[in-house]
Protein backbone atom coordinates (compact mmCIF):
# COMPACT_ATOMS: atom_id res chain seq x y z
CA UNK A 1 0.00 0.00 0.00
CA UNK A 2 1.14 3.67 -0.99
CA UNK A 3 1.10 6.69 1.51
CA UNK A 4 -0.63 9.21 0.09
CA UNK A 5 1.81 12.15 0.07
CA UNK A 6 0.44 15.66 1.27
CA UNK A 7 -3.37 14.03 1.57
CA UNK A 8 -4.97 16.07 4.16
CA UNK A 9 -7.18 13.89 6.37
CA UNK A 10 -8.69 16.27 8.59
CA UNK A 11 -12.67 16.10 8.85
CA UNK A 12 -14.18 19.41 6.94
CA UNK A 13 -17.37 18.82 9.22
CA UNK A 14 -14.84 18.35 12.73
CA UNK A 15 -14.14 21.38 13.73
CA UNK A 16 -11.60 21.98 16.46
CA UNK A 17 -13.37 21.75 19.76
CA UNK A 18 -13.38 25.40 21.79
CA UNK A 19 -12.66 25.25 25.60
CA UNK A 20 -15.15 24.76 28.10
CA UNK A 21 -17.02 27.64 29.81
CA UNK A 22 -16.18 27.96 33.37
CA UNK A 23 -18.74 30.28 35.83
CA UNK A 24 -16.60 31.41 38.70
CA UNK A 25 -16.63 34.05 41.52
CA UNK A 26 -15.19 37.36 40.41
CA UNK A 27 -12.78 38.03 43.91
CA UNK A 28 -14.48 42.19 43.40
CA UNK A 29 -17.57 40.70 43.48
CA UNK A 30 -20.38 38.75 40.67
CA UNK A 31 -19.44 36.15 38.67
CA UNK A 32 -17.82 35.58 35.55
CA UNK A 33 -17.55 33.24 32.69
CA UNK A 34 -13.77 32.30 31.66
CA UNK A 35 -13.60 30.16 28.49
CA UNK A 36 -10.11 29.89 27.43
CA UNK A 37 -8.56 32.11 30.32
CA UNK A 38 -10.35 34.93 29.07
CA UNK A 39 -13.31 36.65 30.73
CA UNK A 40 -16.52 36.18 28.09
CA UNK A 41 -18.78 37.92 30.41
CA UNK A 42 -19.93 38.76 33.90
CA UNK A 43 -23.12 39.20 35.78
CA UNK A 44 -23.72 40.43 39.44
CA UNK A 45 -25.20 36.86 40.31
CA UNK A 46 -24.55 33.61 39.79
CA UNK A 47 -28.00 32.74 38.42
CA UNK A 48 -27.54 35.39 35.73
CA UNK A 49 -23.80 34.19 35.34
CA UNK A 50 -25.01 30.33 34.42
CA UNK A 51 -27.30 31.33 31.93
CA UNK A 52 -24.88 33.53 29.99
CA UNK A 53 -22.10 30.45 30.30
CA UNK A 54 -25.07 28.27 29.67
CA UNK A 55 -25.86 29.84 26.55
CA UNK A 56 -22.14 30.64 25.67
CA UNK A 57 -21.26 26.88 26.10
CA UNK A 58 -24.88 26.03 23.81
CA UNK A 59 -23.45 28.03 20.81
CA UNK A 60 -19.72 26.95 21.06
CA UNK A 61 -20.92 23.24 21.69
CA UNK A 62 -18.67 22.60 24.73
CA UNK A 63 -18.87 22.00 28.09
CA UNK A 64 -19.76 24.39 31.32
CA UNK A 65 -18.22 23.80 34.41
CA UNK A 66 -19.90 25.92 37.26
CA UNK A 67 -18.10 27.05 40.18
CA UNK A 68 -18.84 27.12 43.99
CA UNK A 69 -17.94 30.27 45.99
CA UNK A 70 -15.10 28.36 47.21
CA UNK A 71 -13.82 27.91 43.98
CA UNK A 72 -14.63 23.91 43.06
CA UNK A 73 -16.91 22.92 40.56
CA UNK A 74 -20.14 22.18 41.67
CA UNK A 75 -21.87 20.89 38.64
CA UNK A 76 -21.04 20.42 34.95
CA UNK A 77 -22.52 20.16 31.76
CA UNK A 78 -21.91 19.01 28.42
CA UNK A 79 -23.34 20.63 25.46
CA UNK A 80 -21.25 18.92 22.28
CA UNK A 81 -20.96 16.04 21.55
CA UNK A 82 -20.17 13.73 24.70
CA UNK A 83 -17.48 11.40 23.77
CA UNK A 84 -18.29 9.44 27.21
CA UNK A 85 -21.53 9.80 27.57
CA UNK A 86 -23.42 8.43 30.86
CA UNK A 87 -23.78 4.53 30.85
CA UNK A 88 -27.14 4.45 32.29
CA UNK A 89 -28.60 6.79 29.18
CA UNK A 90 -29.97 4.30 26.49
CA UNK A 91 -28.20 5.36 23.44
Amino acid sequence: MELLKGADFTMPNNPPKKPGVHTVPNPIGGWDNKQGGKVKSHADTKAEAQKLGRDQAVKDQTEHRIHNKDGKIGKSNSYGNDPNPPKDKNR
